[in-house]
């Protein structure tokens, strides 16, 4: 039977008693509900009044969300030093009213009053300057996503800034480091909701003699979600377990807007969603990839029909076509076997596109990606899902042995955006939910090592590793192993159920680094660990 209809129907809560993790995959009372639109069914039910599981509050009609606009470029953060090779700057965090849909004005958390936040564009070899100051009610730090920095500059969950507090981030660029990043918060118990509540901004690293000096468009595509009163609703139990999907997929803050493309432009793509994995479709339209999160390939790749992007995955890109064209950009239904979840196959229309072919002239060759040599040691890093008792429960008679008052208390936490202290420990690595104060690998600085990363959950988990960029070796899946198709540079890579991926790098900073899932409530709810670099 498949695993999501054997959860929906509620077999199996029985002798071994009940779990939030139990009754995430089980159900309330096995009936599938129909959601309306937003492309799923969950198993619903009541207890102790709490409303079905996905909130009591009614979210933002997609009508009234204002759409079809030309699409904006996004905002640059201006360079405050007069000095050549270096960036300069202040950003700050902080709420910020705007009104986005029907009217109603929403309290967003935002770099700079922007959403997205300002664009940093830096060279290789500069040194960059940024202090940010938090005026956030919660600690905050900012993790320059998928950069090789010092340790003092990572934006550690070690490092946080309470509110009222500044920091000065101080790091050099190294040649060879162009590519297309990001920064966002990284406070653990934080990250989520700073996140989903708007705090993401883009970052470009740029090569002095650019091989591909085209010109550029830029998307950056995030989620939102919004009550039918302008409100940021805080996390439901679905989201906790299965990472946050906001009904709106915006680029650059719009929603669905008009984009105009050329076959000349070269387009970086973000996924700055917390949960959201992505298939990029335009009918009529191929891309050709040159590039992904750690900078250039070694050669454009050949035109493909759609490009994947987990979460936190950049990707470089030209669009090919044969005649000019308008059409949908359209996210292909990807399943990443969500739990207590029954999706109905839906497509997002995520804009439209009006492309004008145009030769690119792409070379032949990009730049040359050194080959790393033997690796020095060896690692396994394991993904995992574990069914975690819940307190004041009987270990018989399932759902008629539960402290239903206990269990609503405990739901009621997850709808007021805490995280469910049950549901700690349900999401592991390497068997073990993170603790601030575990190192749990020790290496040395300059040393290659290679890694096996294992997803032995029921469900996709995109891999991040803080402080370098790795090379994709090879996966296994079913018994079938392949080389990766290309070599490129990457600092965040898919792992389907079942899966497992050879990694290799080295790190170039001592200090911690953070290693985790990328989708934002699991990262949250413990699944991270850390390398000490010596």
């Amino acid at each position: 039977m498949d695993r999501r209809k054997f959860l929906l129907y509620g077999i199996g809560i029985g002798a071994a008693g009940a779990s939030w993790y139990a009754l995430s995959r089980f159900g309330m009372n096995g009936q599938p509900m129909d959601m309306g639109g937003q492309g799923h069914q969950m198993a619903s039910g009541t207890m102790g009044g709490m409303g079905n599981m996905q909130g009591t509050g009614k979210l933002m009609p997609s009508e009234m969300m204002p759409s079809g606009q030309p699409l904006k470029d996004l905002p640059r953060l201006a360079n405050a030093s007069s000095q050549a090779g270096v960036f300069q700057a202040a950003i700050t965090a902080a709420p910020v009213k705007i009104t986005m849909a029907g009217g109603k004005e929403t309290e967003f958390w935002a770099y700079n009053g922007q959403l997205p936040g300002p664009q940093i564009e830096v060279y290789e070899g500069d040194t960059v300057e940024i202090t940010v100051t938090n005026r956030l009610p919660q600690p905050t730090t900012v993790h320059w996503h998928g950069l090789d920095v010092p340790n003092d500059a990572d934006g550690n969950p070690q490092d946080p800034k309470e509110p009222g507090q500044s920091k000065t981030y101080r790091f050099t660029l190294p040649e060879g480091s162009a590519g297309t990043y990001w920064y966002h918060p990284h406070p653990h118990n934080y990250v989520s909701e700073q996140v989903y509540k708007g705090l993401a901004g883009t970052l470009i690293v740029k090569a002095k003699n650019d091989v591909l000096a085209h010109s550029e468009q830029h998307w950056l595509i995030s989620n939102l979600r919004l009550n039918e009163d302008g409100s940021i609703p805080p996390n439901t139990m679905l989201d906790w377990m299965n990472g946050r999907e906001g009904e709106f997929v915006l680029i650059n803050g719009q929603y669905r807007p008009k984009i105009k493309l050329s076959g000349n432009e070269r387009l970086r793509i973000w996924n700055a969603t917390s949960a959201r994995y992505l298939r990029l479709k335009i009918k009529g339209v191929q891309w050709i990839v040159v590039g992904t999160d750690g900078g250039l390939l070694e050669k454009p790749l050949a035109p493909a029909d759609e490009l994947f992007l987990a979460p936190a995955e950049r990707v470089e890109v030209f669009a090919v076509g044969q005649a000019q064209t308008t059409a949908e950009l359209t996210s292909l239904y990807y399943d990443r076997r969500k739990m207590m979840v029954q999706e109905k196959a839906a497509d997002l229309n995520l804009g439209e596109v009006q492309f004008t072919p145009a030769d690119a002239a792409l070379p032949a060759a990009l730049r040359t990606l050194p080959a790393l040599p033997a690796p020095v040691v060896k690692r396994e890093v394991v993904f995992s899902e574990q069914m975690k008792p819940m307190q004041n429960t009987q270990s018989q008679g399932g759902m008629q042995g539960m402290d239903h008052g206990a269990m609503a208390g405990e739901m009621a936490g997850a709808m007021q955006n805490t995280i469910p202290q049950d549901m700690v420990g349900v999401f592991l690595v390497n068997g073990k939910t993170f603790d601030m104060k575990r190192v749990d690998f020790v290496g040395n600085e300059g040393d290659v090592e290679e890694w096996t990363l294992a997803n032995q959950s029921h469900m996709d988990h995109p891999f991040h590793l803080h402080g370098t960029q790795f090379e994709v070796l090879q996966t296994s899946l079913n018994g079938n192993t392949a080389p990766a198709p290309y070599r490129a540079r990457k600092d965040t890579v898919n792992l389907r159920p079942g899966e497992t991926a050879v990694i290799r790098f080295i790190q170039g900073n001592k200090g911690l680094k953070m290693f985790h899932c990328h989708i934002l409530e699991h990262e949250n709810l413990g699944m991270m660990a850390m390398l000490q670099v010596k």
